[in-house]
């Protein structure tokens, strides 16, 4: 896989380390159990795959490199070229701009945009109509494109089902970048609706069944389809694609229900479903796929809390964190600061997106066990952050840099 040119800034020598072992000895990735990091009286887990995923780091290296070679051109970014707010805050450091909020609304006015200006499109991509906006004032959008090319499989898979006559589902947050995106390049192609949640499923099969009538979807799916769509045309022929941060279990579900729904509605069998219903299981993100594994892995450890780095408005992270919720006490920090000290922290919740404070979350007991994760858009400098950090509150029997050593 290509070796892409990333800061220093974000990079950890202890975890670069780990995972060059890691890969040494699992070339197949077959093995997701974590990386144990033994300080004695603290035992830190590390899931097998956590951090920059291949779509991200893509991202930042043409970020840096298209600010590096226009020092004296005016650089904006669409919006968050991802979500994390350290790399977003050095980027705007750097003198970058950003002309939108993450859920669209404008935040420079696209009329003070010249043609000799640059604008990178972030890795989650970017809707036809802002791209025709920004073509129209002469600004190039393919030159600094950061677009993730597994956000771009999923807008290939849609277009390739939507020439044969399938409609196209999308399984994602409906007020995601990433999200817009893929519904807008599908809604060019062929009929179009987003679907959040498994509850949203059912709903929607009620419409392929005929047990809801066209009007009520107007209404409970208002703003999530595409123009002109017909309940009774448009939900004959199906496939699924997801939002790449979802949940690859959740996606497989949906996909199933609704595979299920069109069986029982036109009495067909698996040699013949795929007359009603397109397989697009190779939409699913491998780095989606593999740190959720991953996290699979990490719970199979007896521990005693979770920690999850990231940024707050990550949803492939905030699925991580979900996973851990249902095992044991876990706490999603975007950065070692939110440790305030060995009994206090301060982490998010992401089911009321509010911070709280948490007291005495480190058990007096011997040896304490940690699992830790991140996002895809973490670098794996700030989950070292929080291992230094945590590792102060103990009386450790191997520093890290010894521990690094052992991974050489």
């Amino acid at each position: 896989m290509k070796q892409f040119d990333i800061p220093i800034i974000y990079r950890s020598p202890l975890i670069t380390a780990i995972k060059n072992k890691r890969k040494v000895v699992d070339k197949m990735k077959k093995d997701f159990t974590p990386t144990l990091l033994d300080f004695g009286s603290v035992q830190i887990y590390l899931a097998r795959h956590f951090g920059f995923c291949y779509g991200v780091e893509n991202a930042i290296e043409i970020a840096f490199k298209t600010i590096e070679e226009n020092p004296n051109k005016r650089t904006f970014l669409l919006s968050e070229m991802i979500h994390n707010p350290q790399v977003n805050a050095d980027l705007q450091k750097r003198g970058v701009q950003f002309l939108q909020d993450t859920y669209g609304n404008p935040l420079i006015p696209f009329d003070t945009l010249t043609k000799d200006d640059i604008v990178i499109i972030p890795a989650f991509g970017i809707t036809l109509v802002m791209e025709e906006k920004l073509n129209a004032l002469g600004i190039a959008t393919e030159k600094y494109n950061t677009t993730c090319p597994f956000v771009e499989k999923v807008w290939n898979r849609s277009e390739q089902i939507a020439q044969k006559n399938y409609t196209v589902i999308v399984h994602g947050k409906p007020t995601h970048e990433e999200t817009r995106a893929t519904f807008s390049h599908a809604a060019k192609h062929t009929p179009t609706v987003v679907i959040n949640d498994m509850a949203e499923a059912i709903l929607l099969s009620k419409f392929i069944t005929g047990e809801k009538d066209a009007p009520e979807f107007y209404e409970l799916f208002k703003g999530k389809y595409s123009d002109g769509f017909s309940t009774e045309k448009d939900l004959q022929r199906i496939g699924v694609v997801n939002q790449t941060t979802m949940l690859a279990s959740d996606t497989q579900a949906i996909s199933d229900f609704l595979k299920n729904s069109m069986q029982q509605k036109y009495g067909l069998d698996k040699n013949t479903i795929e007359e009603r219903f397109a397989d697009t299981k190779d939409t699913l993100c491998y780095a989606t796929n593999d740190n959720q594994t991953a996290v699979t892995g990490l719970l199979e450890i007896e521990a005693d809390f979770a920690l999850v780095v990231g940024g707050y408005n990550s949803s492939n992270t905030s699925h991580l964190v979900e996973l851990c919720e249902e095992k044991l006490p876990t706490y999603f920090i975007n950065s070692a600061e939110k440790i305030i000290s060995s009994t206090q922290i301060k982490h998010f919740n992401f089911h009321t997106s509010t911070e709280e404070y948490t007291t005495n979350f480190i058990p007096i007991k011997t040896p304490v066990k940690i699992l830790i994760t991140s996002g895809a858009s973490c670098p794996d400098a700030l989950v070292e952050g929080v291992i230094e950090k945590l590792a102060t509150y103990f009386t450790i029997k191997n520093s890290i840099e010894d521990l690094a050593k052992t991974f050489q």
